[in-house]
């Protein structure tokens, strides 16, 4: 009688929903590999559906997808993708998340307000994830929201060596757009040489409801080029506020540096008129071509990305990866 035989070799799969299919692409072109192929369809109403053409039975599968608007629907389909994959029975579920969406409601900041930033990890739990990766976090706690390991990457090194190759033998400083941020602009001084640091304390009248009355640049920043970071760019307010404050106080030049280009209304219009000498993001998100400006620079995430799953994928240390100390 023959006995039956256990396979014991893992098998990667990657999956990607619709949301940044440019991304997914490049990142299997990183692994040497190629997505899954997948029937998505929209009915009527707008519901979702989706399903795999290929067996998914005891894959280590990984999911990519970025919550860009319509944000809802995004996420959606990838909660979807991954209540499928469980309900085929895929070993391990890793959620590829290159922006968390909801990220910024992680706390209440007054009463009856959702966390939703909480909900969003318990959702993706529920449909069966059993882990997360994902890209600079607009605060790093989010991770202890996801019942399983997270594996939080930074951009960090990819925005930075940008900057060392364009601007190295320039007095640098680094400038943080408000006093929350300042451990991040730590790292990316001690990554551009111990470039000197300020950040941009906010001031807010009284008088007038949720209106920035100036912005005053806390750090010497005279004669120098500022490198302005943020984890993303929305309306593009804040930074450009940040812009003109730091040249009226003597800064040689601004350069933004940003995880995350959202670009929501007005963004484009602010940057492009801005004084800002060049924005440079990765495309943790999707940028239509009538987003995209002179002074932009895209930088890929995808090498970072692949590295990330390769590692979970052979068991091995994702820790490299983390925080920019890479």
């Amino acid at each position: 009688m023959t006995g039956m035989k256990r396979t014991t070799e893992k098998n990667l799969m990657l999956f990607s929903g619709r949301a940044h299919p440019d991304l997914a692409t490049e990142v299997a072109a990183n692994l040497d590999c190629g997505l899954v192929p997948t029937t998505f369809r929209d009915f009527a109403n707008s519901e979702i559906y989706v399903r795999y053409q290929e067996s998914v039975r005891g894959c280590d599968a990984f999911v990519i997808q970025s919550h860009t608007a319509p944000i809802n629907e995004w996420i959606m389909e990838h909660l979807i993708m991954v209540d499928a994959l469980k309900r085929a029975s895929a070993k391990r579920i890793t959620v590829v998340m290159p922006f968390y969406g909801y990220a910024r409601q992680d706390k209440k900041h007054l009463g009856r307000e959702p966390i939703s930033a909480r909900l969003m990890a318990d959702l993706f739990k529920t449909a069966g994830a059993d882990r997360l990766i994902v890209v600079d976090l607009h605060t790093s706690q989010i991770q202890g929201f996801f019942d399983g390991p997270v594996d939080h990457l930074a951009a960090l090194p990819v925005l930075s060596q940008h900057v060392i190759e364009k601007y190295g033998d320039e007095d640098l400083a680094v400038v943080s757009p408000d006093a929350g941020r300042i451990k991040v602009a730590e790292l990316w001084s001690a990554r551009l040489g111990n470039a000197s640091l300020a950040f941009i304390h906010k001031t807010r009248d009284i008088t007038e409801a949720n209106a920035s009355k100036a912005n005053r640049v806390v750090g010497d920043v005279t004669g120098r080029t500022c490198i302005l970071v943020d984890d993303m760019i929305d309306s593009a307010s804040t930074i450009v506020q940040a812009t003109e404050a730091l040249k009226q106080a003597g800064a040689a030049g601004v350069v933004i540096a940003a995880t995350h280009a959202v670009l929501s209304g007005p963004a484009v219009d602010r940057l492009k008129n801005s004084e800002a000498r060049e924005v440079i993001v990765t495309n943790t998100l999707p940028i239509s071509d009538d987003h995209r400006f002179d002074k932009l620079t895209e930088l890929s995430i995808a090498p970072l990305l692949a590295r990330a799953i390769t590692a979970v994928f052979e068991d091995g240390s994702v820790t490299s990866l983390f925080d920019g100390r890479a």
